[in-house]
């Protein structure tokens, strides 16, 4: 049983879906499965996703039968999701290599049901366009 499982829901993401899930390969943490959900995509992203799947037992690929949206294909990941862990990916963004071992260590430091991080904006030519930063903590309503 992996620790955390990687929610990805993919839907006409062809362009993109390669990098993202390279970005997860290239974790320093390697105890994840990655459960990618294609939402009736209309290119070739099922074809991207299966050769990672071919290549990688923890990379796996669910198809929907019909087009629901991301959050039924998020929720039909977690439905089939091992880990104790969830972590969500969409197809279009990047990890950065320590990403799970840093969020990790710290959920497991401060005993935390719940985490979240900062993130970085880039253009398709991978230049930072801004920086959204999280607060330190937040309420429940929040």
């Amino acid at each position: 049983m992996p620790l955390v499982s990687v929610i990805t829901p993919v839907h006409n993401l062809a362009d993109h879906l390669a990098a993202a899930i390279n970005s997860v390969l290239a974790q320093t943490f390697g105890d994840w499965e990655m459960i990618l959900v294609d939402d009736c995509s209309t290119d070739n992203s099922v074809e991207v996703a299966s050769g990672f799947t071919a290549g990688d037992p923890r990379v796996k690929l669910i198809r929907l039968d019909q087009n629901s949206g991301a959050a039924v294909a998020r929720n039909t990941a977690i439905a089939g999701a091992q880990g104790r862990y969830i972590a969500f990916l969409d197809g279009d963004d990047l990890w950065q290599p320590d990403k799970l071992q840093k969020q990790l260590a710290f959920m497991q430091e401060t005993n935390a049901a719940f985490s979240y991080t900062s993130y970085r904006i880039v253009d398709e030519a991978g230049r930072e366009v801004s920086v959204f930063k999280v607060p330190a903590q937040i309420s429940y309503r929040e």
